[in-house]
């Protein structure tokens, strides 16, 4: 859905002609009154002519700084050795006068009309020097913010030219820092089509006219430091199209913004002291795919609604840790103008929402999870952009970040642009982000949105309406470039950290080595994991017919472990599923409310004992039955002991919690996740009865037997070949359990085998399975 538009500052649709007004944005007052109503109307000059002994301005400086197009106003603007001494001119819409102050020397400049002061001092070197600028009613003692030597050095400038700055965040955006002594906040942003960049904020009353940035090189890259302006300040930049007419954006780097919906991007500078250094040395001893990992999807502004990020942290972790959960995935955390995109529109790529406060807060949410035990896991959305015109759509006056080509741009189902995934500068941007959230905000996973619609040219598109790759294939070699590169890059320099990617196809090796080619030619994306959307699917569509019917689609469960190896896979069950007309989990299922339950306990310790990860949205834990709304959160109601139902909700969150628990205790359900030697079917094929059964196995062939019965009834001494070399087996869950509000049916005691061969096995034991419900044994 596209997000709806929403401002801050001035409105660029009357900000295109020469002549400016001061604009306002969220937290920025207009002008002072008494330098609005009282500024004496200033005696024009003639261009190009030299006053009173004052260093002349060539015409066209002086136009070009006024239409906010000069790409070096520093050559101008400033202290500069002429013939006779030292100019100094300066840029001060509003002011009444200005008087340069070096050291005893005070040199008042002459007011040349529109704004602009200067004059010329008899000195042989240019001095250190400061401007006293007086307006009605009041003076200020400022730093000459033309004086200073640019912030950014060779390297990063050619870093960012050749697209491999991994630390891009470092280089552009806003960065209080102290240069030359002289405290105050770098600028600088990536426009290489405008024609000049301003920089407007509060701290000029959202005219940038006295701010014009210097373009360093080819680079693209405008900078500029202000003295003065420290962190807290908002700010835009005031953009000059190609066409002349200009354009207030957002800083595409911020690291922080306003509020939704006001839009300006805020000055900030962190402060935060971390704690979970013992996480973060531990984080690396195993790779993802061979640990345990189960996910609680999480999407923060309405888990419990007007929490902020510092009072999630004091009873998310807590909740997270009680159901042994041993990450949370956080729905898209990058700012958004949407709340109903639910992050998955992004338009502050750099910044963590303000909805729930600032970017240190965020940071202590990441490290109280982490001190917990917790991994945290975020999504990342790098396919597309909402057209928002304070944003990155046209950023400067031209197709940037999107493809030139609109048919390549436009994203066919959001309303939305896709990046420019052949650009090197644009992946750089996207790259130096998913570096950013593990570096900057200690994320250990980011879990890669939309996947699919970034591989395939033809992705949603009507013949016609897509062009082929220069082999004439559907594949967009670009995007396949840039995951490839973010992968490794993220990798490298992140050790510990997975990447998710959530997609779709069959595409060949989203889990495979990039430097390893495939059977398609391709290398693989380097993803650490994969969402199998193909097992969540056919696993829905088994457990949402009634049990008579389902042994003729036994099938749909048994069909995933044909391919269940071919990538290393998570299970979700995540908020995709459980919204617009899809019904929540519990009510999916098919029968009465006993059933219901039954059958959503007996498909998640089927979920849990499969070979994958899992992944669950947050209020499927409990079993709500209504569909998840971001307007309102999960139905935290049903668990107050005064409701009715209470304990049957209790029952399934308790069933959880033991899943969590014996699954995290047991290596055979994932030390060997993505290897055939960790899964044994037992009985694959007993469709009549609507059971399965399998062995799952450690390295040292330690195996647990989980055991799932999706009919409705008791399947008494049912009889299932096992090892000889068990010598007793005992039920270490059973979703039938009275505490998970089941009928309590299963076996409380050891079984043993028993020396008749069955499922092609030396031995046999035979159980009791309780109807709807799976059961796990280990042995004895």
């Amino acid at each position: 859905m596209t997000p709806r538009p929403s401002s801050s500052g001035p409105d660029p649709k009357k900000t295109t002609g020469k002549k400016k007004t001061a604009g306002s944005g969220s937290g920025s007052g207009k002008r002072p009154a008494k330098a609005a109503a009282k500024k004496k109307a200033p005696r024009k000059a003639t261009a190009g002519t030299a006053v009173a002994g004052s260093p002349a301005l060539d015409a066209g400086d002086r136009e070009r700084l006024l239409a906010g197009t000069h790409h070096d106003p520093h050559a101008v603007l400033g202290a500069h050795r002429v013939p006779g001494g030292v100019a100094f001119r300066t840029l001060r819409p509003y002011a009444r006068a200005v008087t340069v102050l070096a050291g005893e020397l005070r040199v008042e400049l002459h007011d040349d009309g529109d704004g602009f002061f200067s004059g010329l001092a008899p000195l042989k070197e240019v001095p250190a020097h400061r401007l006293l600028v007086a307006y009605d009613g009041t003076e200020q003692e400022v730093e000459d913010p033309y004086r200073f030597l640019p912030t950014l050095g060779e390297l990063d400038l050619h870093l960012i030219g050749e697209g491999r700055h991994e630390q891009l965040w470092r280089a552009l955006g806003a960065h209080p820092t102290t240069h030359d002594g002289v405290a105050g906040t770098r600028f600088a942003v990536w426009a290489p089509n405008a024609r000049g960049v301003r920089v407007a904020g509060g701290f000029n009353f959202w005219d940038g006219t006295a701010h014009p940035m210097r373009s360093l090189g080819s680079t693209g890259v405008w900078e500029l430091f202000l003295p003065g302006v420290g962190a807290g300040e908002l700010y835009k930049f005031e953009i000059t199209r190609p066409d002349g007419s200009r354009t207030f954006r957002a800083d595409p780097l911020a690291r922080r913004t306003e509020v939704p919906p006001a839009t300006s991007s805020v000055v900030h500078a962190s402060d935060y002291t971390w704690g979970d250094e013992e996480w973060l040395a531990h984080r690396a001893d195993a790779p993802a795919h061979e640990a345990p990992m189960s996910v609680y999807e999480v999407h923060l502004p309405s888990w419990r609604p007007g929490l902020t990020y510092r009072e999630l942290a004091e009873q998310l972790p807590a909740y997270v840790a009680d159901l042994g959960f041993t990450h949370v995935e956080l729905m898209p955390v990058a700012e958004h103008p949407f709340g109903g995109s639910w992050g998955y529109q992004v338009t502050g790529f750099y910044a963590p929402t303000a909805r729930l406060g600032d970017p240190d807060d965020f940071k202590y949410l990441v490290d109280r999870l982490h001190r917990a035990g917790i991994g945290v896991l975020m999504d990342w959305v790098p396919a597309h952009f909402p057209r928002d015109d304070w944003a990155l759509a046209e950023f400067d006056g031209r197709p940037l970040y999107e493809h030139s080509d609109p048919l390549r741009a436009a994203h066919p189902d959001w309303g939305t642009l896709e990046f420019d995934f052949g650009r090197r500068e644009v992946r750089n941007f996207l790259v130096a982000n998913a570096v950013y959230w593990c570096e900057e905000f200690h994320i250990d996973g980011l879990r890669v949105d939309a996947v699919a619609s970034m591989l395939y040219l033809d992705y949603s598109r009507e013949p016609g309406r897509w062009t082929p790759n220069e082999h004439g294939g559907r594949e967009n070699l670009d995007a396949v470039a840039f995951l490839q590169e973010m992968n490794a890059t993220v990798y490298r320099r992140v050790p510990g950290v997975v990447t998710v990617a959530e997609e779709s196809t069959a595409w060949d090796g989203v889990t495979r080595a990039t430097h390893h080619k495939g059977p398609s030619g391709f290398g693989g994306l380097g993803f650490g994991l994969k969402w199998n959307m193909g097992w969540m699917h056919d696993s829905l569509e088994y457990m949402g017919r009634e049990p008579v019917h389902r042994k003729y689609h036994h099938g749909e469960l048994t069909f995933s472990m044909v391919y269940a190896y071919s990538e290393n896979y998570v299970l979700p069950i995540s908020h995709d599923e459980v919204v617009h007309g899809k019904r929540s989990l519990v009510s999916k299922m098919p029968g009465d409310w006993w059933q219901q339950r039954a059958n959503e306990r007996a498909y998640l310790g089927w979920m849990w004992a499969h070979p994958g990860k899992q992944l669950l949205f947050m209020g499927q834990e409990f079993a709500q039955g209504a569909e998840w709304s971001e307007a309102h959160g999960p139905d935290w109601w049903l668990l107050d002991p005064e409701y009715g139902a209470a304990a049957d909700h209790r029952g399934v969150r308790d069933l959880v919690r033991d899943l969590n628990t014996v699954y995290r205790a047991t290596p055979a359900l994932w030390r060997r996740d993505t290897h055939p030697s960790g899964f044994a079917w037992v009985v694959g094929d007993a469709a009549e009865d609507n059971v399965l059964a399998f062995l799952r196995l450690d390295t040292d062939g330690t195996p647990l037997l989980a055991v799932s019965n999706f009919a409705p009834v008791v399947r008494s001494d049912y009889r299932l070949g096992v090892p000889d070399e068990v010598p007793a087996w005992h039920e270490v869950l059973n979703t039938d359990a009275a505490r998970y509000g089941g009928g309590d049916v299963g076996n409380p005691h050891p079984v043993k085998p028993e020396a008749q061969g069955w499922h092609g096995r030396p031995a046999s034991i035979r159980l009791t399975l309780p109807p709807l419900a799976t059961v796990w044994l280990r042995p004895a």
